[in-house]
């Protein structure tokens, strides 16, 4: 793929803004995976993406609300769906409903072409209203241990300013501290791991629990995860808060907004126009 001018990123920014006919609250941006295969333990690995329904709920929400959504991944590259959430179960059982969010989703400006996150940090963040993280393990991959998602997330945590991420997103927070990439390692060597100057230690927080990826990883034939999130979030200083499994929980700490699994998709979204519409 081309690289992108500075002038190419504000044109692609102008296209959006037009389509949402002159009348958006502002804009929000989105960060997705750039990968979509995942090691695990042994030297396998697990296809994986962004989860359709804890992507596209909460986007139709924020776009019906008025906002428009910018997308990024770390490569500037089209982001993946997991094929393991087509499917109604995360969507009340509607078929029809599975079908009408799987077109909001293509319908976004830039789905097939993101921004990549230097463009983003290069274009400047002060545009933006609020930054959203969809989960699927893929957040695992490249944006847990990314140095420019922490530039962005201590952007919107200093302008205090909504920080939202649902299910396997949040773990892209262990990026805003000093050395994301030792922590991470540390975390997949089995070795003692110390989160440093990480600006969300003491933060309430969730993500998809010890027992929900148990549940997950019997589903691999014996494979095994590489580290499980809610450990290496709480290793990091998080206080974790969770619900039973499989059951919505949002927690909301100051600018923090984190949802415990897929079916937290609708009251995350709420949460985070209720946080926006504050600031308004």
């Amino acid at each position: 793929m081309l690289k992108r001018t500075l002038l190419s990123v504000a044109m692609v920014s102008l296209f959006s803004q037009a389509a949402f006919a002159g009348d958006s609250k502002g804009q929000i941006l989105v960060l997705l995976s750039s990968e979509s295969q995942m090691q695990l333990q042994d030297g396998k690995t697990l296809s994986t993406g962004y989860y359709l329904n804890e992507f596209g709920v909460p986007a139709d929400a924020f776009i019906t609300a008025g906002y428009e959504l910018i997308l990024a991944t770390p490569k500037g590259n089209a982001p993946a769906v997991d094929e393991k959430s087509v499917t109604v179960q995360y969507f009340g059982g509607s078929e029809a409903e599975m079908q009408r969010i799987s077109k909001v989703v293509a319908a976004i400006p830039g789905i097939d072409d993101t921004l990549s996150l230097k463009e983003v940090i290069a274009n400047g963040l002060a545009q933006y209203e609020a930054v959203f993280i969809p989960g699927g393990h893929a957040p695992l991959i490249d944006l847990a241990n990314n140095p420019e998602v922490g530039t962005i997330l201590k952007h919107f945590n200093a302008e205090a300013k909504p920080t939202a991420a649902i299910c396997h997103g949040p773990i892209a927070l262990l990026s805003a501290q000093q050395n994301p990439q030792a922590f991470q390692q540390a975390l997949v060597q089995q070795s003692p791991a110390t989160a440093t100057n990480w600006i969300y230690a003491g933060y309430k927080m969730t993500i998809f629990s010890d027992a929900e990826e148990t549940v997950f990883e019997g589903s691999l034939n014996g494979d095994k995860l590489q580290y499980y999130p809610g450990k290496a979030m709480q290793q990091a200083g998080g206080a974790m808060q969770y619900s039973a499994a499989w059951t919505p929980n949002v927690v909301v700490d100051r600018e923090l907004i984190t949802g415990q699994n897929p079916f937290s998709d609708k009251a995350l979204a709420d949460a985070v126009l209720a946080q926006l519409e504050q600031q308004r």
